[in-house]
């Protein structure tokens, strides 16, 4: 080997527990950071690379330059081959090397390094003693092992001490410390030595195990086999918990557990107390089994208090902000949450309720805040549970009792203050079994967690030191009792430029990783990526566009194994109909002209906001209401207000009003589809007085709110989603409650400045917008407004 032939500076290839020694060839899985990626760099190397061991007590996903050993072997990647999911590589290991210095190269590291060959302090018949010395060993050692003959026919043939200790150390009983230790040494007169040592070493135990294994066959007799094939049984059998009968589970020395546990005093009086029970029972006894379960869950409970870790606020705003877009007040809220917790010391203080649509990431915000406090974390899911046991757990007077999910989730978090997430608290449901919900009120509340009491446990627990964080889709069922005890965090609809860059920056990459692609075989264009998200998908959250890119990368797949296509394979928008056919997402559109009596609503939708149309008939009959679409009770309501108000306002300003004359029915079409809520009062209201005085109403307004008897325009909730539902629809003017003006502010800059909001106050200053009809504030809206205004002054 010629050193000019290869670089000075070199990929590191880091071996955990194991240490390469030069001369040799070997084959070996190497650990699953070395990617594709990292193979076409040695590739470009000519397949060289420096190989370094791992320190045995460092992290093998997470290591820094100091936990490698300096000293290591240049090696040669010869070939690899594919098993299952992984590659084995067979490696020429060329030469003992000490790295000077490293640099990173993204992930991984490079490494300058200068050889370090053996020192040949030994003589030529020194040489060949040395060999005939190691060979004969190997041969004698290899009498006590069956079918050893071909290997030790191949160390005969070995004419190199070095290949031949390269050949042989591997077999040899070292710990890695002392592996890396024997590498180092440079002398090839004491290397030789010291194997020469250990094979002698190694030969002896080896006599002495043969030796103690045919006394011992000798000596044990029929039914001392029996004792002790039955011992191993029952140990195999504790081991899977399957042993039957109380013999085997008192091998446990509950009393050395149950010191341990570091349980309060009233606690552990209980569990010594369970303790004599089981020692009294016979070998039969039923209630045995019931106890041992009992004091399992006692004595692994983590009840003495865990290890605070401070709270670095610098490096939980940089983790948020890296894991999670956009969201900018719900980040604050909650780094404002742990700056409190930092300055209590890690006390929990108030339990967050994060409260927003599917797939706008409530969960795993929750698993970053358990990441950014280095606790442990744990997720109960609570939709369809309908038993309060779920919850409190069931009295160990029942078969099959057991311990609530809060009790288990603390047994598997091991310690007494993770990040606990209760999702989809807004599905629980009541039922002759309990109310769940009502069960939860005791778990979030900080003045009685401390003493929280399990059916199963008998004894209180204290939850005062866990962060519990509560997950939803909605407030609407979730008991006021319950929310009460929580501080609400709302968190909206992503905009379609927020899911643009939480695609492009985190769901393509984290799409490619689960199919088995990378970077450099499959491309987005941007165009592509915004067209999936726009006519493909109609959701408030990232999951339908994460399934939906996940189908593309399928398709391409397939296409990249089968037809070997040119990489990189670029996924361009005219591609997409070929790929996932024809558009899912069909939004309304704002009409180019509307009726009159045909208004624009805005709607609130689990998945998001929509724009609702409303429309309205009038026929000859005797002043009848009619209302289809499946309007719930409020909207129903609405309608009857609306139709109050127009009567009210309009019968003495427009003549030849005769309402006693006419029927009137109002329309909400998508008649499958059940509506309610307290928004549309606005829009009903429009459209009547639309309809009864035949103006039609821009098709480009549209409008939410609610209105009072009195004429007032009451403000509404989830003006975000109406906004971009709104935006969407190609809507510019929108009209809605003068109180809502300061939600505006939450709507993103980029829609803001496209859109003319129009703030009413009155359903005099309705018709004025939208019918352009200027009507007289009656006397009590005038008093109200004066009175406001002296109020702000």
């Amino acid at each position: 080997m010629k050193e000019l032939d290869i670089n000075k500076e070199l990929p590191v290839v880091h071996i955990p527990n194991l240490v390469l020694f030069h001369g040799g060839e070997i084959t070996v899985n190497l650990n699953k950071r070395f990617n594709e990626e990292y193979y076409n760099k040695i590739k470009e190397e000519n397949f060289y690379a420096i190989a370094l061991t791992l320190k045995s007590n460092k992290n093998e996903e997470a290591y820094g330059e100091d936990d490698l050993y300096k000293i290591g072997t240049l090696i040669r990647i010869k070939d690899r081959k594919k098993i299952n999911d992984s590659y084995e590589y067979n490696i020429d290991v060329v030469e003992r090397v000490k790295v000077e210095d490293f640099t990173v190269d993204g992930s991984y590291f490079r490494a300058t390094y200068n050889l370090e060959p053996d020192i040949m302090d030994l003589d030529e018949k020194s040489n060949k003693e040395m060999l005939g010395y190691i060979k004969n060993l190997t041969a004698e050692i290899s009498k006590n092992f069956r079918g050893s003959e071909a290997y030790v026919e191949y160390i005969s043939k070995i004419d190199n001490i070095t290949s031949i200790i390269a050949s042989l150390v591997p077999y040899v009983n070292l710990s890695l410390e002392e592996r890396q230790e024997f590498l180092e040494i440079r002398s090839l007169k004491k290397r030789s030595l010291r194997f020469l040592d250990l094979l002698i070493e190694h030969k002896e135990s080896i006599e002495f195990q043969m030796e103690m294994a045919s006394k011992f066959s000798e000596d044990i007799n029929k039914n001392h086999r029996e004792n002790m094939l039955r011992r191993q049984l029952e140990a195999i059998k504790e081991e899977l918990n399957e042993s039957d009968g109380v013999s085997g589970k008192k091998k446990k020395d509950y009393s050395e557990l149950i010191e341990n546990a570091k349980m309060p005093y009233d606690v552990k009086e209980v569990a010594l107390d369970e303790l004599r029970k089981l020692e009294r029972q016979g070998p039969n006894s039923s209630e045995g089994s019931v106890i041992q379960n009992y004091l399992d869950l006692l004595t692994t409970l983590p009840w003495g208090e865990s290890d605070v870790k401070d709270i670095d606020i610098k490096a939980a705003r940089e983790l948020l902000n890296q894991q999670h877009y956009g969201l900018e007040k719900v980040k604050n809220r909650i780094i404002q949450h742990l700056t409190v917790m930092k300055l209590k010391q890690n006390k929990q203080g108030s339990i967050l309720l994060l409260v927003g649509p599917p797939g706008t990431g409530k969960t795993s915000l929750g698993k970053s805040i358990a990441e950014a406090l280095q606790r442990k974390y744990v997720r109960i899911s609570l939709g369809g549970v309908r038993d309060e046991a779920e919850i409190r757990g069931h009295r160990r007077t029942y078969i099959g009792a057991m311990p609530g999910r809060i009790i288990q989730g603390m047994k598997k978090a091991g310690e007494k203050n993770p990040v606990f997430i209760l999702d989809e608290v807004d599905k629980l449901m009541s039922s002759a079994n309990g109310d769940p919900a009502s069960a939860l009120l005791e778990v979030l509340d900080p003045e009685q967690n401390s003493t929280f009491s399990d059916h199963y446990l008998e004894v209180p627990y204290d939850l005062s030191d866990v962060l519990f964080i509560a997950t939803a889709n909605s407030l609407r069922d979730i008991p006021e009792a319950l929310i009460d005890r929580m501080e609400v965090i709302d968190i909206s609809s992503y905009t379609s430029y927020e899911k643009f860059h939480i695609g492009k920056n985190h769901l393509i990459s984290s799409v490619l990783e689960e199919n088995g692609l990378n970077e450099k075989q499959l491309q987005f264009e941007d165009d592509t990526l915004k067209t999936i998200i726009e006519k493909y998908t109609r959701e408030a959250g990232v999951r339908g566009l994460k399934r939906q890119l996940s189908t593309v990368a399928r398709v391409v797949s397939e296409k990249i194994v089968e037809d070997e296509v040119p990489l990189p394979y670029i996924i361009k928008e005219d591609m997409l109909f070929d790929i996932l056919g024809h558009e899912v997402a069909l939004y309304d559109r704002a009409n180019k002209i509307n009726a009159p009596g045909v208004v624009t609503g805005l709607a609130w939708t689990p998945v998001g906001g929509d724009i609702l149309f409303i429309e309205g008939a009038m026929m000859p009959g005797d002043g009848k209401l009619i209302l289809t679409g499946q309007l719930g009770d409020v909207m129903k309501e609405s309608a009857k207000i609306a139709q109050s108000l127009v009567r009210s306002r309009l019968v003495f300003n427009q003549k030849g009003l005769e309402f006693n004359k006419y029927d009137l029915h109002i329309h909400v079409p998508s008649g499958s589809i059940p509506k309610d809520g307290p928004s549309a009062g606005v829009s009903l209201f429009t459209t009547i007085a639309s309809l009864v005085t035949g103006h039609p109403v821009d098709p480009k307004l549209a409008m939410t709110g609610e209105i009072s008897l009195r004429g007032a325009v009451l403000p509404i909730g989830g003006l975000k989603e109406k906004v971009l539902a709104a935006h969407r629809a190609g809507i510019k003017r929108i009209l809605l409650p003068k109180d809502n003006k300061k939600d505006i502010e939450d709507i993103p800059k980029e829609v803001q400045n496209e859109l003319e909001f129009i703030l009413v106050e009155t359903i005099e200053d309705v018709i004025k917008e939208t019918i352009g009809i200027e009507l007289p504030k009656s006397a009590f809206i005038e008093m109200v407004s004066r009175n406001k205004k002296e109020i702000s002054a």
